[in-house]
């Protein structure tokens, strides 16, 4: 299945926003390369992070074939460890949408390494084709409770020492409306996760 059109838009969009929140920031952001905090734990990515990780490990087969096998030896070890547990269709990596999956889901995994995860290098080996959620990790983000309060949430790591204003001011605005536009377009239904996306 092709992406969108407008997902190498949406993507520039958010890396430009990155960039900016992080040259606002300055060394209150805490994240460089060999920081693995945000590595850690299963969460649900949607069927546009999992179609940009699918055509990512195919541009990384044809250029560093060996790379792509081990991201994929990973995932592999990865859903063979946590499989069992994983509350959704094991052979499709479909998350359940119960009540009772949802709630199973909030303490699944949650100090698994992500398979993307060179630990050796502590890069990201699909960095370029990362979801969302790891494009927003870190700087200020927008965040809505499950009893409608707004807040700014950011890495536990960043802000060390900042006052809330001066968090605010660093801002990341996400383009939520766009993503969820073509997220629509990709006929896709269900979320999952990055051990499953890098082997469909």
């Amino acid at each position: 299945m092709p992406l969108p059109a407008g997902d190498s838009e949406l993507v520039q969009i958010v890396d430009a926003a990155l960039a900016d929140a992080a040259q606002q920031a300055g060394e209150w952001l805490a994240c460089r390369v060999g920081c693995t905090q945000c590595c850690y734990g299963a969460f649900a990515i949607n069927a546009l992070d999992a179609l940009r990780l699918q055509h990512g490990m195919e541009a990384l087969h044809a250029a560093e074939p060996q790379k792509a096998e081990a991201v994929q030896t990973r995932a592999r070890a990865w859903i063979a460890e946590y499989g069992s547990g994983f509350p959704g269709d094991v052979e499709t990596g479909i998350l359940g949408t119960s009540d009772e999956e949802r709630e199973q889901f909030e303490e699944f995994a949650n100090h698994a390494e992500c398979p993307a995860l060179d630990r050796m290098t502590g890069h990201c080996d699909v960095y370029e084709w990362r979801p969302m959620t790891c494009r927003v990790f870190g700087p200020p983000v927008r965040t809505v409770g499950d009893n409608g309060d707004e807040g700014l949430g950011h890495c536990e790591l960043c802000f060390d020492g900042a006052t809330p204003e001066q968090i605010a001011a660093c801002e990341m605005p996400v383009p939520l409306e766009a993503e969820e536009k073509l997220l629509e377009e990709t006929d896709a239904e269900g979320e999952t996760l990055v051990a499953f996306a890098v082997l469909r």
